[in-house]
């Protein structure tokens, strides 16, 4: 008898499997991030939210569920290794402070589910909330969209930002000590690092975000410590520098990243290639700096900079992740719109459209510490797929055309219905 019950019960699981309905895409043009070309004519078995075939011929059956993308160029989802969801400023008006003291952690983290839907909403599948985000709001908008309360994109998540005394506050009045302790941890010794990393990660932390060169600059010893730290647990530290000696040991300490490196040197750049090391670059566009209140000859002149910082990154062959670090929206622009008008400096750069589209899928995936499970679309990866309406690889621009999105194989955007 209990055979016969445990043969009925195989049959009924084989049963279950064979019939289960799968998802296939017919995607008319296919973006293999992994080779940076288009393919022709792909088709994609989704099955359980991950990606079980691809390819001109795949079997599938007339019960599945097809979605017609023909006339679409079909992508993996799109990802922005910096960016701060909880965060909005004025327009031309930057008040840190203001903010820490008129707006709560739970005011914070409503506008980041806000935001974070405003990202998958546009094709953005997975994010890297980077910090600024008050008393760990982000990890509530984390656990809400994990379990299913809200939509969001995979958020890799770094928790208040580790950095020496004062955080990147300027002019707070003595009798106002530690008030950036809001959103920053004061850590002035490798001990001190290492309790601020253990902190991070209690919280949810994903990643670890340093800042050097603000208020301060750490030894290489210092970055090593959170390196050493974070690697227990299997996560990366990635650091905010702009340029010379806090950079230098940044790349000495064996960060998995230097975010910004707006005034990083030739040297610098060919030592983050030779060491792996990723420059996620946050390439404002002139509007960006703009808003941000400069004045239009400076606004100018650091949109040139960029520019300059890049083409010599993508000469030197420096690995690069795409990054916005956008917390000020344009005028009738939501958050993803604004970030979106960095690619006029990667344009103006010269940077080819797949080099920049790689940027925001494979390696992108891969300074996050999950190529091994998104960034492109193959066999056994999440389906994580967005579909434009015309070539990205004519015209990067062509991005901000998305019309459907599916994220671990759940639609949650389609146009043509």
């Amino acid at each position: 008898m209990t055979k016969n019950i445990i043969f009925l019960l195989a049959f009924l699981i084989t049963s279950l499997t064979i019939n289960a309905q799968n998802t296939v895409i017919k995607a008319g043009h296919f973006f293999d991030a992994r080779n940076g070309k288009m393919l022709e004519n792909q088709i994609i078995v989704i099955q359980d939210g991950k990606i079980k075939e691809i390819g001109t011929n795949p079997k599938f059956s007339d019960t599945d569920s097809i979605i017609d993308l023909s006339n679409s160029w079909v992508l993996p989802g799109l990802m922005d290794c910096h960016v701060h969801i909880t965060a909005n400023l004025p327009y031309r008006n930057l008040q840190m402070e203001q903010m820490y003291a008129s707006e709560s952690t739970s005011l914070r983290a409503i506008r980041g589910s806000v935001v974070a839907k405003q990202f998958l909403d546009n094709g953005f599948t997975t994010i890297k909330e980077i910090g600024n985000d008050a008393n760990y709001a982000t990890a509530d908008v984390i656990k809400a969209i994990k379990n299913g309360w809200i939509q969001g994109p995979t958020i890799i998540y770094a928790g208040k930002i580790i950095a020496p005394y004062g955080g990147q506050s300027s002019g707070i009045n003595p009798e106002h000590e530690l008030f950036w302790n809001f959103e920053y941890i004061d850590a002035d010794t490798p001990d001190e690092i290492k309790k601020a990393v253990r902190k991070n990660l209690y919280n949810g932390a994903t990643v670890i975000k340093m800042v050097t060169g603000d208020n301060g600059i750490y030894n290489a010893e210092d970055i090593k410590a959170a390196v050493d730290e974070a690697k227990k647990y299997n996560i990366k530290v990635t650091v905010h520098a702009g340029g010379g000696l806090a950079a230098t040991n940044v790349i000495s300490g064996g960060a998995a990243g230097i975010e910004h490196g707006f005034q990083l040197n030739n040297e610098q750049l060919q030592l983050m290639k030779d060491k792996g090391i990723f420059l996620v670059g946050t390439d404002f566009s002139y509007d960006n700096w703009y808003a941000y209140g400069m004045d239009s000859v400076t606004a100018t002149a650091l949109n040139n900079m960029l520019v300059d910082r890049l083409k010599r990154a993508y000469k030197i062959g420096t690995p690069m992740a795409f990054g916005t670090d956008i917390i000020v929206d344009l005028p009738e622009l939501n958050r993803v719109q604004s970030s979106l008008k960095v690619l006029e400096t990667w344009k103006a750069a010269e940077i080819p459209a797949s080099y920049i589209l790689q940027t925001m899928t494979i390696k992108a995936a891969e300074l996050l510490g999950i190529d091994k499970e998104r960034g492109i679309l193959e066999s056994s990866y999440y389906a994580d797929i967005i579909a434009v309406k015309n070539n990205p690889l004519n015209d990067i621009e062509s991005i901000r055309t998305v019309h459907f999105v599916m994220k671990e194989g759940e639609i949650i955007r389609n146009d043509n219905k």
